[in-house]
């Protein structure tokens, strides 16, 4: 009888815990017991107040930032994808020539790395990364 009281009571006890655990990282996005109706993410803060000891380093005015450039895929314009390691650019490397919607999409093929990224009408590439080229 014993045996099975221990039983019941670590299986309340681990279901306890677990809810919990749940609880931390799913309620946070849920508006269960806000007391102003509002949710979490309303009231975060999304430009907290600066640290006053930190210094800018760069400035990078608004106007550069919301820059708009236009690429002419069928002229001769060239988009160079440098990667760096260890900053998403393998990601960002694979969205390029498999995700972009383009009037002529990269042709990837099962099994390889490398995709071909032609120019419409033209069998010249607009793209060149390591998706697209290979490695050198």
């Amino acid at each position: 009888m014993v045996e099975r009281t221990s039983k019941f009571l670590l299986i309340v006890a681990v279901s306890v815990c677990f809810m919990l655990i749940l609880y931390q990282y799913v309620g946070p996005g849920l508006s269960l017991g806000s007391p102003s109706g509002r949710s979490y993410s309303e009231e975060l803060d999304l430009f907290p107040t600066p640290d006053p000891h930190y210094v800018k380093k760069y400035y990078f005015p608004v106007r550069e930032l919301e820059r708009e450039l236009a690429f002419d895929m069928k002229g001769e314009d060239v988009i160079v994808f440098l990667h760096i390691q260890k900053t998403g650019g393998t990601t960002f490397g694979r969205h390029l020539v498999q995700n972009v919607r383009l009037e002529v999409p990269c042709d990837c093929r099962p099994g390889q790395k490398k995709c071909t990224c032609y120019r419409p009408n033209r069998r010249e590439t607009w793209l060149f990364s390591r998706f697209s080229t290979g490695w050198s």
